[in-house]
């Protein structure tokens, strides 16, 4: 009795289990925990590395500058009764800016020439008087010594006669500009009483051409120097490109015109000056911009996006697809960068595959579905 029993609750059992096995099956419990595992996967787009013959473009943040940057001082002393220009304006050469008061010049003036004709006057008698002894002399009908004499008062009073100093104070109180340029807005006002040699009644600033400074490494120098066989190359020095803040190019060619005699001791950099036309006086001074120059051609680099480097601690990284479309991170060495590229020097080859998006999405050895892109449809911003 005791062993049919366990017979038909054995038999039971496995009834159980065979139809819970089916109501499984039927379920879909397995394949939803298939789905499940499956949906673990980090969705991300790549793209393979990227080998072609690059030219290599270099760029510098560079400032404007003017060529010449003159401080307006007036030669003498007074208040300033009129003002011709107003701050920022653009000047010429020889333009009248501001007029000293002249009244004390003039006064000064009208004493000189009354001293002056008082001069004249004497020197036309001690010449007649010199002309007189010098006959007398000729028939010893005086002593040389009068006659020395007479000649060395003619000498004093002809001295006496010489350019007004006072005249010329009153030029000088009309000031010009020096050069070509614009005015700065920190100009002194009408009634401001000025120092001869002293008051800065404005700052003049040259506008065309303009400078762009802009300093590049030590090794950077010593590359191109190699390039052009022991200084800068022609197409380097004379084919300078400029981008504007606002991203618009410039549409004007520069060339280098000056080189700074070393290297900065501070910085470890070299100071260059780039000439630009600036007819439309679109360069301001103080402006920032960037320079570019063609360098030489990288044959067979590897490039990747820049949005797929990430930068830690002054070191790069890369997240590659690994063949099991597994993250693997990746230290990689990176060099010049080339539009919204940039060339690989070490770390990576032309079969490997890089994420390009998602990629702070994803830690190392997560499993990835990948969405391959090619590089050319990288110009919008990227979705992490």
């Amino acid at each position: 009795m005791s062993s049919k029993y366990s017979t038909r609750t054995y038999a039971a059992i496995m009834i159980s289990a065979i139809l819970v096995g089916a109501v499984i099956v039927h379920s879909g419990w397995f394949s939803k925990t298939q789905t499940t595992q499956a949906s673990q996967a980090v969705e991300v787009k790549a793209t393979k590395v990227v080998q072609r013959d690059t030219p290599i473009q270099y760029e510098f943040v560079g400032q404007v500058k003017s060529k010449d940057e003159i401080k307006i001082m007036s030669k003498v002393s007074g208040n300033i009764v009129a003002k011709m220009v107003n701050g920022g304006d653009l000047v010429y050469k020889g333009q009248p800016l501001f007029q000293v008061d002249d009244k004390q010049y003039r006064s000064a003036i009208n004493s000189a020439r009354a001293t002056l004709n008082k001069s004249k006057v004497t020197l036309r008698n001690s010449q007649k008087d010199v002309e007189r002894y010098q006959k007398l002399a000729s028939v010893n009908g005086i002593a040389q010594q009068t006659v020395d004499a007479n000649v060395s008062q003619a000498e004093e009073d002809a001295a006496t006669v010489d350019v007004n100093q006072a005249e010329q104070d009153s030029q000088d109180t009309l000031i010009v500009s020096p050069v070509d340029g614009r005015i700065d807005v920190n100009d002194v006002s009408n009634g401001y009483y000025v120092v001869a040699g002293s008051t800065t009644m404005a700052t003049v600033s040259s506008m065309d051409p303009i400078w762009v400074q802009f300093s590049m490494s030590e090794n950077e120098y010593l590359n191109f120097a190699q390039l052009g066989n022991g200084t800068l190359p022609s197409n380097f020095k004379d084919n300078l490109k400029l981008t504007l803040s606002n991203g618009v190019e410039y549409p004007l060619i520069g060339h280098i015109e000056q080189i700074d005699k070393g290297v900065s001791d501070t910085t470890g950099t070299i100071t260059l000056k780039a000439a630009f036309s600036n007819p439309q006086k679109l360069l301001l001074p103080g402006m920032f911009a960037r320079v570019s120059a063609q360098g030489d051609v990288r044959q067979g680099a590897l490039l990747i996006p820049q949005r797929a480097v990430k930068e830690l601690l002054e070191n790069t990284f890369v997240t590659v697809v690994t063949n099991d479309n597994k993250a693997e991170s990746r230290s990689v060495k990176m060099g010049n960068k080339v539009g919204n590229m940039w060339i690989v020097e070490e770390g990576l080859t032309v079969d490997d595959c890089i994420v390009v998006e998602g990629i702070d999405k994803v830690k190392q050895g997560t499993t990835l579905k990948v969405t391959m892109i090619e590089p050319e449809d990288l110009q919008t911003p990227a979705k992490q």
